[in-house]
């Protein structure tokens, strides 16, 4: 039962990549190529900026998670005389952990580096499958010597790319492919509900795993999980069988800060990927940071479900300088992207308010369900349309004949229109909240398609 579970739980999420190196060797330029060849996210989030650590990208059939350590400011170590390869040995490490696949990345223009030496011996004693790739290996003398120099790390013949000008890239994607492990069919998981805990470091989301388990008392399994820590766990809330996906397993240490906060990104992408709904946790005496922002894109990006929970709140009532409402009204203004997400307050070590909790994810996944029927859907949309027409772009309207929600689990709404580039991010906004407005998608993405098609009109 435990190893159906364990290899269940595999199957749950899209492999990941991480690249790796030293500073100024084209990480981030790499990363960027890969992803502007194959871009899976093609939703833009309002509010989320772009400076994103990952991206689903697909090559050949298979999808997976590619990971860039750039971007990364991390506590560097005064004591230590070299601060880059510090910074390079902690990313090194936290990618060592978590990825099923490596790119080390190294610079063809300037040569072998004593970085390169110590992020690789990191690498080798991860026993993780690595891809060694020389960047900047525009010029024929350049690419020549990268075979030679650089095959003394250890990984064998090194891929010699130009992430600038796209060179070499297919040959590296057709590498990682190999590497990937293997995707089995998925699991037959029907009834089941996946719940992930997310949030930053020390915000209590071991608190209030423990909270839901010891209160339902109802633990089936405890189920290895897919890193190094973490483990999946399930357990009975009334008639539905949920599985807890936890990220805590993170230990904060002072001086790894950097490798932390990375690795903590990591494990909540893993998370996030397996979920149907994120709880993303923040400390509701420090409120809303950057990460959580961060975590809030990521999630409805990934199109999952999203409950916004601040822990902690029996210390933040002591404090009783804002209501609940106020807060709530703060966070909104901090995540305006996320404004249909559902927010609470609770306290996991206390217990106070964890009884809302569950009731609340369980109608944030009927939601996920949800789907409207096609009369009543064009129904509304014809009055709201007919009230509000969209503005005219060089003299010619904005017509839709016909709407569908052809999908759900997240909702899939489709829009036949004459003309989809007509169709303004005002007026896309305006059509999602007329959705939201009539029909209860409190905690759930919903996208918007907008298709060209003719001579059918709205249903009277």
């Amino acid at each position: 039962m435990h190893q159906v579970e364990e290899q269940d739980g595999a199957m749950l999420r899209p492999a990941t990549v991480a690249i790796v190196g030293r500073p100024n060797v084209g990480k981030s330029a790499l990363f960027n190529r890969l992803i502007g060849q194959r871009l899976a996210i093609v939703e833009d989030t309002p509010g989320v900026t772009r400076d994103r650590l990952y991206a689903l990208c697909e090559w050949r059939g298979r999808t997976f998670t590619l990971v860039d350590t750039a971007g990364i400011d991390p506590d560097q170590d005064v004591d230590s005389g070299d601060h880059i390869a510090v910074s390079a040995r902690r990313q090194a490490e936290a990618a060592a952990h978590e990825a099923d696949a490596i790119i080390f990345v190294v610079d063809a223009a300037s040569g072998r580096n004593p970085v390169d030496e110590d992020v690789a011996a990191i690498l080798r004693r991860a026993r993780k499958p690595v891809e060694l790739v020389a960047n900047k290996a525009e010029s024929p003398s350049a690419a020549a010597a990268v075979h030679g120099e650089f095959a003394r790390l250890g990984f064998g013949e090194p891929v010699a790319v130009s992430a600038i000008h796209g060179e070499g890239t297919g040959d590296l994607l057709d590498r990682v492919i190999d590497h990937l492990p293997e995707q089995a069919p998925a699991a037959d998981l029907q009834g089941e509900l996946s719940l992930a805990l997310v949030g930053r470091p020390n915000v209590g989301k071991s608190s209030l795993l423990n909270s839901l388990l010891n209160e339902e008392r109802a633990v089936v399994s405890d189920v290895p999980g897919t890193t190094r820590d973490a483990i999946d766990t399930i357990f009975q809330f009334h008639e539905h069988k949920i599985r807890l996906i936890d990220t805590a397993g993170v230990r904060k240490k002072p001086q790894q800060h950097g490798a932390i906060e990375y690795y903590s990104a990591l494990r909540s992408l893993s998370a996030i990927a397996r979920c149907d709904i994120a709880i993303l946790l923040f400390d509701a005496m420090v409120g809303m940071q950057n990460q959580e922002r961060r975590l809030a894109g990521m999630i409805l990006e990934e199109r999952k479900g999203l409950i916004i929970v601040g822990n902690k709140w029996d210390l933040a009532r002591e404090q009783g300088e804002y209501s609940q409402g106020e807060l709530i009204n703060v966070i909104y203004e901090q995540v305006p992207f996320a404004r249909f997400a559902p927010v609470t307050f609770l306290s996991a070590k206390t217990r106070r308010r964890l009884g809302s909790l569950m009731p609340l994810v369980m109608k944030v996944a009927s939601n996920l369900d949800r789907h409207v029927p096609t009369a009543q859907l064009n129904n509304v949309i014809r009055d709201a349309t007919m009230a509000h027409p969209a503005p005219a772009i060089g003299g010619k309207p904005f017509k839709i004949y016909y709407c569908s929600q052809p999908s759900s689990h997240p909702p899939l709404f489709v829009f036949h229109c004459n003309d989809p580039e007509l169709v303004q991010t005002s007026y896309r906004r305006f059509l999602e909240n007329i959705i939201r407005q009539h029909f209860e998608f409190e905690g759930v993405p919903i996208t918007l398609q907008f298709r060209e098609r003719t001579r059918v009109e709205l249903p009277e």
